[in-house]
């Protein structure tokens, strides 16, 4: 079974991971890029997915990390 999707999110002080679902940050960083190697060490060890917001809070990006139900071909 898949884990909890990780988002990546702005917050007043830098960067956060925040789980799908969950009301608390897992954890906060200074930077974006820090805070997505989080997300995607999670991920993978969750096989979720990672969601990137941009500043704007709307989704720029995603990565799947788990059971991809459409793998692209070659």
């Amino acid at each position: 079974m898949a884990g909890k999707n990780q988002h990546v999110v702005r917050r007043e002080d830098g960067w956060a991971v925040l789980g799908a679902g969950n009301s608390r940050d897992t954890a906060r960083y200074g930077t974006q890029a820090e805070a997505i190697d989080r997300a995607t060490e999670i991920a993978r060890n969750q096989q979720s997915e990672v969601l990137i917001h941009g500043r704007d809070g709307r989704i720029r990006e995603r990565n799947s990390y788990g059971n991809d139900p459409f793998p692209p071909r070659g």
